[in-house]
């Protein structure tokens, strides 16, 4: 049997970290991911309730907010519980038992962690170092170097 699911979306609303009698950490969330559309209509979402646990939990409600993009590998649980009304509620919810973040807003600026600002950060962190084409022991000669002096 497979129980597997994955998941790119937004989160849909404020992260509210909770945890157990015995210290582990619980996050609920809903992830709002994008149905195909269809021709002449506009743009539809499901709304998935989520719920990951531990120091995930931690990482995700100090990390990211409401609207951020986040990847999730999981499984399919269904539960059941007595509600506050005496009624059996019944839930179906992704366990997130992996979440990557695909934005992040380090600086609560809102900028996403692109590879083009990954690049453009290294260069600058960078600056101080010798460039290959102004190496100054490159005299621009080319060097002859013969098969038998190759150890392989």
């Amino acid at each position: 049997m497979i129980n597997q699911s994955v998941l790119v979306g937004r989160i849909a609303r404020d992260l509210v970290l909770r945890y157990t009698p015995s210290g582990t950490a619980v996050l609920n969330f809903t992830v709002a991911c994008n149905k195909p559309k269809k021709d002449g209509q506009e743009q539809e979402a499901d709304f998935l309730n989520c719920v990951t646990f531990g120091k995930q939990a931690e990482n995700l409600a100090n990390f990211q907010k409401k609207g951020s993009l986040i990847g999730i590998t999981g499984r399919n649980q269904s539960r059941s519980y007595e509600g506050q009304d005496g009624k059996r509620v019944y839930v179906q919810e992704i366990v997130a038992e992996r979440v990557q973040f695909l934005e992040f807003s380090g600086n609560g600026e809102g900028n996403t962690n692109t590879p083009r600002d990954n690049y453009n950060r290294a260069a600058e962190q960078n600056s101080n170092y010798t460039r290959v084409d102004d190496d100054p022991y490159n005299s621009g000669e080319t060097i002859d170097i013969k098969d038998d002096d190759l150890p392989f």
